[in-house]
């Protein structure tokens, strides 16, 4: 059931009730989650289409994630460092979707008799990318999944403790990930 609902219109969905039943406080955090929405959805964006979601998949995650902001915030719990907050949820949950779409993939495969799925990229896609961008694409698709994360998160503007509170890792350890991840990418960038 995915929507393509896009800017402040996809939140408006938690205003069902008439805004006469609803009071300031709670129209005020409508107001306040959908101005967030407006502010991350397409860092949010950004960052879930690393997980090799397909944009209407990352769309429904990133509803999911305000829907789980608006329900956090209306029961009076934390608002320290709402984006890494939303970062957070937003990696658990498209951790989860992409473990469940790989079992529901893992299903078909062993349900038909031909269940090989071809991983190579379509010949538009080839196309589309130019050389500079195929080289670079790989050498950040070679990295280990958590650097990429790191790079990820770090391209989106969180801070090195943010980062390290939202992959539950030391300092040092994203510090040591980014310098890798970008060294690797300066080495090819030179070729």
């Amino acid at each position: 059931m995915s929507s393509a609902l896009t800017g402040s219109t996809a939140l408006r969905v938690l205003g069902a009730t008439s805004t006469t039943d609803l009071g300031d406080g709670r129209l005020r955090l409508e107001e306040e989650v959908v101005a967030l929405f407006d502010q991350f959805r397409d860092p949010l964006l950004r960052y879930l289409s690393s997980f090799g979601h397909a944009l209407p998949d990352a769309e429904e995650v990133i509803q999911e994630v305000f829907l789980a902001l608006f329900q956090h915030l209306d029961r009076g719990k934390s608002r320290d460092n709402l984006r890494g907050w939303l970062f957070r949820v937003a990696h658990n949950l498209a951790l989860k979707r992409r473990y469940r779409t790989l079992r529901d993939l893992e299903a078909r495969a062993e349900a038909s008799a031909d269940g090989a799925i071809d991983p190579s990229p379509s010949p538009e896609d080839q196309l589309v990318n130019s050389q500079t961008q195929k080289r670079l694409l790989a050498v950040v698709q070679a990295l280990p999944q958590q650097d990429r994360r790191c790079l990820s998160l770090r391209a989106e503007g969180l801070c090195y403790r943010e980062i390290a509170e939202i992959l539950d890792m030391s300092l040092g350890a994203v510090s040591l990930s980014l310098a890798r991840s970008l060294a690797r990418i300066a080495r090819s960038a030179e070729r």
